[in-house]
């Protein structure tokens, strides 16, 4: 079988599935339930000073019979005493030394409130921490989370002040607010960060109660912005994972990847684009924690099948696939086929390229159903049918190359070729 052993900046764990700094990491009793049922490490649940949380602090959308596939939460950082948080700490790690205990750290924003927060984490032996700079809401108006993390200039001052006085690996958590996570990401390099990770979650309003008129979720009849997470953030996720693993910069340095992890498959596409480990929160929380059982087991079988050891046989394998449009070869075509045998006769291809596309499926109207063919000289390959489709398989897409050599937009443009000759 395969190796799932994980070693992020000498931080090791069991496998690569990390809880990330949210409520099921906020007290010692969830820990200890997420370690019994078999998760790799934590990111305990954000340390600072004291506060208060609002209720209620959720809501949630949902589509197509599926709960919960956008989450929203405007709660704060941990709202237990400090000393608390930190006895906790200590005595998971005595029941469980051989998983990861990450730490993560907002503190109040001068030197002398990190290097305090810094040592009294380190005290507990957690085994690395992680710097918030994301929490989107609540925290902003007193120069912290999200405020810091828009800041390249301020985040990387953070950075050095914890590093002045951290022995143990520093891990710095971008927020996704921003337009590009590249500066925040070289800022907090350049500070002296040991690694990244990465999303936060995304300023959101999930919706609005259409009787009250008040956004949800609902504290006392007004609201505000929350953070969102879940499997509908996790393209957006993938996409800042990518550009900093193209960054020659960056890449330097291991990222623990975030955002709408929910399956083992998610977790190998985030490692597939660069992430070095995998941090799940919403997942969890919907479903609990032995979900953990099919991640491992999911992608375990997973490299089995592909025949990758270890992790690190497969980290970033897929990062340089992706590449700029005008790089992409313009002689490279594919045409839909419907498979007559699956097909259910649903028309929804049809009502799709019909309307909203190229006019590329014909119709043949009959009794008792309608049957449905490509018109292949029309169809420019878009995949909206195979999209639609509801049958598994039914339509596919079939490689038919305009040419046989292979011309970008750059070569196109190079040659002074026209539209029509091509």
């Amino acid at each position: 079988m395969a190796n799932l052993q994980s070693n992020f900046l000498g931080i090791k764990s069991p496998n690569p599935f990390w809880l990330a700094s949210a409520p099921p990491t906020d007290k010692k009793i969830n820990v200890l339930r997420a370690f019994e049922a078999g998760w790799g490490g934590v990111v305990w649940k954000t340390l600072g000073s004291q506060i208060k949380n609002v209720s209620s602090r959720y809501s949630a959308i949902g589509y197509n019979g599926r709960r919960a596939v956008g989450f929203n939460n405007i709660e704060l950082i941990s709202d237990r005493p400090l000393e608390i948080n930190l006895k906790e700490i200590i005595e998971v790690l005595k029941l469980f030394p051989d998983r990861a205990m990450v730490v993560s750290l907002m503190a109040d924003n001068d030197r002398d409130s990190w290097h305090e927060m810094v040592k009294k984490v380190e005290d507990t032996g957690a085994h690395g921490i992680e710097l918030n700079f994301g929490c989107p809401h609540g925290m902003v108006e007193r120069g912290m989370g999200a405020a810091v993390g828009q800041d390249p200039e301020i985040a990387k001052m953070v950075v050095e002040w914890v590093m002045e006085v951290a022995t143990i690996p520093i891990i710095t958590k971008l927020t996704p607010n921003v337009h590009s996570v590249v500066p925040g990401a070289i800022a907090a390099i350049e500070g002296g960060t040991n690694g990244l990770s990465l999303i936060n979650t995304i300023q959101s309003i999930t919706g609005i109660d259409l009787d009250t008129l008040v956004p949800n979720p609902n504290v006392g009849g007004q609201s505000v912005y929350g953070g969102y997470c879940g499997p509908a953030v996790k393209p957006i996720a993938l996409k800042f994972l990518t550009t900093l693993s193209q960054d020659e910069k960056i890449n330097q340095v291991p990222i623990s990847g975030i955002g709408g992890i929910t399956t083992w498959k998610d977790a190998a596409e985030f490692m597939l684009l660069g992430a070095s480990n995998v941090q799940v929160c919403t997942a969890a929380m919907v479903s609990g924690f032995k979900i953990i059982t099919d991640l491992c087991d999911g992608l375990n079988n997973w490299m089995d099948e592909k025949g990758y050891k270890t992790i690190d046989d497969f980290i970033g394998l897929s990062v340089p696939k992706i590449t700029k449009w005008e790089e992409l070869d313009l002689n490279f075509h594919i045409v839909a086929n419907i498979n007559q045998d699956k097909c259910i006769h649903c028309g929804l291809c049809y009502i799709a390229c019909e309307d909203t596309s190229h006019q590329a499926i014909n119709i043949e109207r009959g009794n008792p159903y309608n049957n449905y063919t490509i018109n292949e000289p029309e169809c420019v390959g878009c995949n909206l049918c195979q999209i639609v489709c509801p049958v598994t398989e039914c339509i596919t897409m079939v490689e038919q190359r305009k040419g046989d050599e292979s011309i970008n937009w750059i070569e196109f443009q190079k040659r002074g070729l026209k539209l029509n000759d091509h």
